[in-house]
């Protein structure tokens, strides 16, 4: 009888113990250990990014006087305004012209920088670092006085050639131009530095032996470079994509989206429905089309840096 009336209360007394093991050992394990310790994070990356997409969603559902539950209204109205699809146009015009010019360019900047010798590199890479630093509205400043019709120093700097005044903010094509010029410059810094690190992670043994068997400066560079280069090469096209659209600061200092609407990006845009024109709910709407656009960029990119991982 003694016996049977203590079994339950050792076995009540195990079952904490076996709770408080069982708690040790998966606080010992690193996964749960750095998921606890980034949970703070976490939650304030949730706070910051959640909220505002499900505030501005709701917005995009509201009227104009934000009292009346519109549902799709805003969306439909903008499907049917040419200038809507106008934005659209250009913002994949800039983004898909910008980034390519930047991986160009920036591969022949990185590639350049590389075949410098190690002590004169230092010099090289914080000058390529210039344009990242700078703040973009007070850069974008500077470009905007460089192409202001009265007094530009490049329209001056023209003259002696016998080339006219160009209209750099006051034509279509040309603000178009200006617009993706200033993009260039402030993002090559970013394809030049990390293409560069990647240039330098390639083993030299490999140019060594595949120019002990005869491959020509083409093949190691087709066959070498650019197969090792793919992965890092994707990942840069794909927040340099992500950058591009979402582009604010260059458009608005330079053109204000103008003229006649040639220049509005998807931000711009929105800017310019939501707080200058009071439309809120359609500005809402303009700012949630872009998320489409950029989850299929970050599919397909995904998608082409897993073959390129599988290829290497």
């Amino acid at each position: 009888m003694v016996d049977v009336a203590f079994q339950p209360t050792s076995v009540g007394t195990t079952q904490p113990r076996r709770k408080r093991a069982s708690l040790r050992n998966a606080m010992k394990r690193k996964s749960t250990a750095a998921f606890l310790m980034t949970l703070p994070l976490i939650i304030l990356i949730a706070l910051l990014v959640l909220y505002p997409a499900f505030y501005s969603l709701h917005l995009a559902t509201l009227n104009k006087s934000m009292q009346r539950f519109v549902g799709l209204g805003n969306f439909e109205f903008l499907f049917k305004r040419d200038t809507f699809w106008l934005v659209v146009k250009q913002s994949c015009i800039f983004a898909i012209t910008a980034v390519v010019f930047k991986a160009l360019i920036g591969f022949i900047v990185a590639h350049f920088v590389h075949n410098i010798p190690a002590k004169g590199q230092r010099k090289w890479r914080g000058m390529l670092l210039v344009p990242w630093v700078i703040p973009p509205a007070m850069s974008t400043l500077a470009w905007l006085w460089l192409f202001d019709p009265s007094y530009s120093a490049f329209n001056y700097t023209l003259s002696f050639f016998g080339i006219g005044p160009i209209p750099w903010t006051g034509d279509a094509d040309w603000a178009r131009f200006s617009v993706i010029l200033v993009n260039v410059w402030r993002g090559l810094p970013f394809f030049a530095i990390t293409l560069l690190a990647g240039l330098v992670a390639i083993p030299r043994e490999l140019y060594e032996a595949a120019q002990s068997d005869g491959a020509g400066p083409i093949a190691r560079f087709w066959y070498i470079t650019l197969p090792l280069l793919m992965p890092v090469l994707a990942v840069v096209i794909l927040f340099s994509t992500i950058f591009t659209l979402s582009d604010f600061n260059i458009v608005y200092v330079l053109t204000r989206g103008g003229p006649m609407n040639m220049t509005h990006l998807f931000a711009t845009y929105s800017f310019a429905l939501g707080l200058q024109g009071g439309q809120i709910g359609q500005g809402a709407a303009v700012s949630l089309f872009l998320f489409p656009i950029l989850l299929a960029v970050v599919f397909v990119q995904l998608r082409l840096v897993r073959k390129a991982a599988l290829y290497e």
